[in-house]
């Protein structure tokens, strides 16, 4: 049986029961579980206690209000002293839906000051970080990682222009493919430009999804057939794939 490990999930947004499903899924050999804040960490914290399956990672997603700096401050220290127990920092990045809905309330400056703390403590902990980083908003923090010398990226649900795609593959980031790829040509473009080596595949569940998947709940067996288009679209054994694909993951998240 092909193994999976979803590489992007916000688990601690699914119910119990629907974990439970999960950690018996035998094709489903762990994933790792992002957080939105310091209540979401503490969550997933909980979860890869209880679950074998779950290695989590740690840190503030940026598609919401400015927190106060104490509650940065508390929360690096926070992370820092879980570094044992954790497989990233993430997710963090930029704001880019919802400066489009509102610039005014979501200026950029201040996100990139808290990034830029993440990242410095990626580099301190020797962690992976994941990234919440799209289109117009890609190249600032590529500019970031490149100050700090700091590479050990994945942009997961990465969509930009072909410029900044050529420069995270020289740069050796990562990049995960999510079940749209199946009905979104910009994803398919990805899939066919990224290097299979530097790939991953997630979900970004409970995010839906439409196409074959409309009104379906997210869940990670939904990546075999992202798995399968990959192999279609790069003309590839799709058990060669897989195997790549785990490996790719395993070793950048060192699980």
């Amino acid at each position: 049986m092909n193994k999976i490990i979803d590489a992007h999930i916000h688990l601690d947004q699914y119910p119990k029961d629907t974990i439970q499903k999960m950690q018996d899924d035998p094709s489903l050999k762990g994933v790792i579980a992002v957080s939105m804040d310091a209540s979401s960490c503490i969550k997933n914290q909980q979860l890869a206690k209880r679950y074998p399956f779950v290695h989590p990672a740690f840190g503030f997603h940026p598609e919401q209000p400015l927190p106060k700096e104490t509650e940065i401050k508390d929360l690096l220290i926070w992370i820092e002293k879980q570094q044992n127990h954790m497989a990233a920092v993430g997710e963090v990045g930029l704001p880019h839906y919802a400066r489009k809905e509102n610039p005014a309330a979501f200026p950029l400056e201040p996100y990139i000051e808290i990034l830029e703390q993440f990242i410095l403590l990626a580099k301190k902990l020797s962690k992976p970080i994941c990234l919440h980083s799209i289109y117009e908003e890609a190249p600032i923090v590529l500019n970031l990682l490149e100050k700090h010398n700091y590479m050990h990226a994945h942009f997961h649900w990465f969509k930009g222009d072909e410029k900044t795609v050529e420069h995270l593959i020289v740069n050796g980031c990562f990049v995960s493919i999510t079940p749209d790829l199946l009905y979104e040509q910009e994803i398919q473009k990805l899939a066919a430009k990224f290097p299979l080596e530097q790939l991953m595949v997630e979900t970004d569940g409970p995010w839906p999804f439409e196409g074959p998947f409309s009104q379906k709940d997210t869940m990670p067996p939904m990546i075999h057939q992202t798995v399968a288009e990959i192999a279609k679209i790069k003309e590839i054994c799709v058990d060669v794939v897989y195997r790549q694909l785990l490996l790719n993951t395993e070793k950048f998240f060192s699980i």
